[in-house]
């Protein structure tokens, strides 16, 4: 291939060319600020802006789970267009929050169903209708309370609910044949989480969700996480799972020491780390703290 030809190929220009390192990187996220990769039997992911897209093309259809925001889900819908010219059957949410339900309302007219937990739609409600957004949002037109399991093509998609974590409304999507899950914000990898507490997330319920997930899957599902510390490692096995619900035990079993030996919430708070805990990174750590608390303490 010639210079002309490669500068083409990869959609840069001459000027992008002579940019330095970092300009060049700047152009190219500007140009095409989002990623997508196939995993595995026709699931991919979609990264851009909020929580991990995963996506599903088959001959018959093509379904998706969780949309980012309006903008992001736009993009996603493009690219899902150039790839397939079947319909998109199915979006799923694993639950209500705005970067991952957000940019439900791009699929209006496009989406054949929307499916999520019957909690992440009360939940979606509520928020939307606290906020005065419900204009801004496409709601789930099917709802299930355990189960629920639908074919596109020949791939078999499984939701299930095992109860109150992240949120009260989580589910976790199994394509079957391609044996991926997508645990939504049920997983931050490496990442301290979010726990939200005015949506019914339970600390010490995750981490019984957890055990289920680990019992129900085996040793060759590859999991989609909804967040991840590193941007690049968005995908993982049990190993990972192990981790993150380590993170929660540890941090159970401190905050429930703390409350026993009559700390404040405002003391709890003051820790920067908790003991025997060394993979989670980033900021946020006050967030988990404050809601263990709060869960324990009864408030």
């Amino acid at each position: 291939m010639n210079r002309r030809s490669f500068v083409q190929a990869t959609g840069l220009t001459l000027g992008t060319l002579a940019l330095s390192g970092k300009e060049l990187l700047a152009a190219m996220l500007a140009e095409n600020p989002y990623k997508m990769k196939e995993i595995r039997g026709g699931v991919g992911v979609f990264t851009e802006r909020g929580g991990t897209i995963g996506y599903l093309i088959t001959p018959k259809g093509v379904a998706v789970v969780d949309s980012q925001f309006p903008e992001q889900s736009t993009h996603l819908i493009g690219e899902l267009k150039k790839m397939s010219e079947k319909p998109i059957q199915l979006l799923i949410n694993t639950h209500h929050h705005g970067d991952h339900s957000g940019g439900n309302i791009s699929f209006k007219g496009i989406a054949e169903h929307v499916v999520a937990h019957e909690n992440s739609l009360k939940n979606q409600k509520a928020v939307a209708e606290k906020s005065k957004t419900e204009d801004k949002q496409l709601y789930p037109d099917v709802t299930y309370t355990t189960t629920w399991k639908q074919k596109v093509g020949k791939e078999s998609i499984k939701a299930y609910y095992f109860g109150a974590g992240h949120t009260n409304g989580d589910s976790l999507i199994h394509f079957e044949h391609a044996n991926v899950v997508h645990m939504g914000d049920l997983l931050f990898n490496r990442r301290y989480p979010f726990v939200d507490r005015s949506a019914g997330a339970s600390v010490k319920s995750w981490i019984s969700v957890l055990d289920k997930t680990l019992s129900t899957f085996d040793n060759d599902t590859i999991f989609i996480f909804g967040h991840a510390f590193d941007p690049e490692k968005i995908t993982g096995n049990k190993d990972d799972i192990k981790v993150f619900q380590d993170y929660l035990s540890k941090l159970w079993n401190f905050v429930e020491a703390e409350v026993k030996a009559g700390k404040s919430k405002e003391e709890v708070l003051k820790a920067t780390a908790v003991p025997g805990v060394t993979a989670m990174q980033g900021d946020g750590i006050q967030r988990s703290l404050q809601a263990t608390y709060e869960e324990i303490a009864g408030q």
